[in-house]
C-alpha cells in the first residue's frame, strides 16, 4: 500500500509513503480517498493529520502511466477529485503537515485541509502546464491571492514556504526536524476537544465558506480533459518522461 495509518488518542496519521516521489497513479489516488472516507467516519478520530515520507510530500499524478495511455485521465480525474473531495467533506479537521516538493495533486491535498503546516524547505506549485496537463488552480485559491495563483499556473514555477507563509497559506513555517512534532502538538490538541464541537465546526466552517471547492474543481478538470485531446499534451509528457525539451507547433 503507497500509504499507511494509525490512531492514537482521538488522532489519525495518514502517511504517504509512495517511492521515491509519492506520485500516485490512478488506483492509488481511489485508494487514498476510500481511506480518507473511512477514516473520517471512524468515531474514535477526531483530527486527521497527513504527511509523508520520502524526499517531498507528494509530487501529483503518475505521468508515466498518463505517458502511455493518455485515455485514463477520466480515471485519473475521479481519483483526485474523490481524494480532495473527502479532505474538504471529512467530518473532522484535517492537517496536512508538508515537507520537500508540493506539486500538482499534493495542491489538492494540502490546499482543501483545514490547516497546512510545513517544513523550510518545502516549495509550492503546479507544473502541470509542463506536462501537458491543468488542475488544482481551484485548490491553490484557498491557499493565495489570485494573481499568484495566474503567475503560477501559467509559467509552472513553485514558491516557497517562506513565501507562502508571507501570503498567507500556511500556519507556520519550521525546520525540518521540527515539522512533525509542531503537527503532532497542534493535533493533540485539536484530537482532545469535543467530537460533537468539531464536527459542527467543520461543517459550519464548509458551509459559510465563499468558494464551493467541488464544483470549481469540477469545472476545472473539464479543461484538463480538453486539454488531453490536444497532441501538445501528449508531447508534454512524452519530453517529461524522456528527459527533454518538449517541442510544441506554432
Amino acid at each position: 500500500m503507497s500509504f499507511h495509518t494509525t490512531v492514537d488518542e482521538g488522532l489519525a496519521d495518514l502517511v504517504l509513503d509512495h517511492p521515491p516521489v509519492n506520485a500516485f497513479d490512478s488506483d492509488g489516488w481511489i485508494n487514498l480517498s476510500k481511506e480518507i472516507k473511512s477514516i473520517g467516519q471512524r468515531e474514535d478520530v477526531n483530527c486527521i493529520l497527513i504527511s509523508a515520507k520520502g524526499r517531498g510530500f507528494c509530487a501529483g499524478v503518475d505521468i508515466k502511466e498518463l505517458a502511455k495511455d493518455g485515455t485514463i485521465i477520466t480515471k485519473v480525474n475521479h481519483g483526485c477529485y474523490e481524494t480532495f473531495a473527502a479532505i474538504h467533506d471529512c467530518p473532522v479537521p484535517v492537517i496536512s503537515a508538508a515537507h520537500g516538493f508540493v506539486l500538482g495533486g499534493g495542491i489538492g491535498i494540502v490546499g482543501a485541509s483545514d490547516i497546512i503546516i510545513a517544513s523550510e524547505d518545502a516549495t509550492f506549485g503546479l507544473p502541470e502546464i509542463d506536462r501537458g496537463a491543468l488542475g488544482a488552480a481551484t485548490h491553490l485559491l484557498r491557499m493565495f491571492p489570485i494573481q499568484k495563483v495566474r503567475r503560477m499556473l501559467y509559467s509552472g514555477e513553485p514558491i516557497t514556504a517562506q513565501e507562502a507563509y508571507r501570503l498567507g497559506a500556511l500556519e507556520s513555517v519550521v525546520p525540518a526536524d521540527q515539522l512533525m512534532p509542531t503537527a503532532h502538538e497542534l493535533a493533540k490538541k485539536i484530537a482532545a476537544k469535543s467530537a460533537k464541537a468539531l464536527r459542527l465546526a467543520k461543517e459550519s466552517l464548509n458551509g459559510i465558506e465563499l468558494l464551493d471547492i467541488k464544483r470549481s474543481y469540477r469545472y476545472e478538470q473539464g479543461f484538463t480533459l480538453e486539454l488531453y485531446t490536444n497532441k501538445d499534451s501528449q508531447e508534454a509528457r512524452d519530453a517529461f518522461v524522456e528527459k527533454r525539451e518538449a517541442k510544441f507547433e506554432k
